[in-house]
């Protein structure tokens, strides 16, 4: 679920857009989330006996996660984790009867942008990045895709050998494909 980065003719990189074209991600609705750590490498803890054990950094990030509601009144949130070197999560938007409707992208963004800040502050590394510029997202469209997204969310840490985000990948993992199908 990394974010695919094309290269032109002159050598520059350009990443491919994922959004679904015409697509309102203020809509209410649930949707997958994968956030990635900028540049290689684990810095929010470690898998060990398939189970992810955190560490201060990635404690911050299920915080700032979990405070997301407090910004975002319409938005709640269902299956997360934080994994060595990215984070999985469902965020579901409600439909609210006045106000203005968030859309996905403030919500990742102001989940990214608290985050850095507080492991910058930690680390004393003002205004260093902390995450990819962008994500990855699906529209969760009916109850199974739900539940199976719910499911490889929770199970992650026990897959992580099959994981696209771990550099000692050993496998396929058949979530990808099913997922990358619909």
């Amino acid at each position: 679920m990394t974010m695919s980065n094309e290269t032109d003719v002159r050598g520059k990189h350009h990443r491919r857009r994922i959004r679904l074209k015409g697509y309102d991600y203020s809509h209410p609705g649930a949707y997958f989330l994968t956030i990635c750590k900028h540049k290689d490498g684990s810095a929010f803890g470690e898998i060990r006996d398939g189970r992810m054990g955190l560490n201060e950094y990635g404690h911050i990030i299920s915080a700032c996660w979990h405070n997301l509601p407090e910004y975002h009144p319409n938005v709640t949130l269902s299956a997360f984790i934080v994994m060595p070197n990215h984070v999985h999560g469902i965020v579901v938007i409600n439909q609210v009867g006045t106000g203005k409707q968030r859309s996905l992208f403030e919500i990742v963004r102001v989940f990214k942008t608290s985050s850095s800040r507080r492991i910058n502050k930690m680390r004393d590394t003002t205004g260093s990045p902390v995450w990819q510029r962008s994500y990855w997202e699906h529209v969760i469209r009916n109850q199974e895709a739900f539940n199976r997204i719910h499911e490889y969310i929770t199970a992650n840490p026990r897959r992580w050998h099959l994981d696209r985000e771990n550099p000692e990948r050993t496998g396929e993992d058949d979530f990808d494909i099913w997922i990358n199908e619909l």
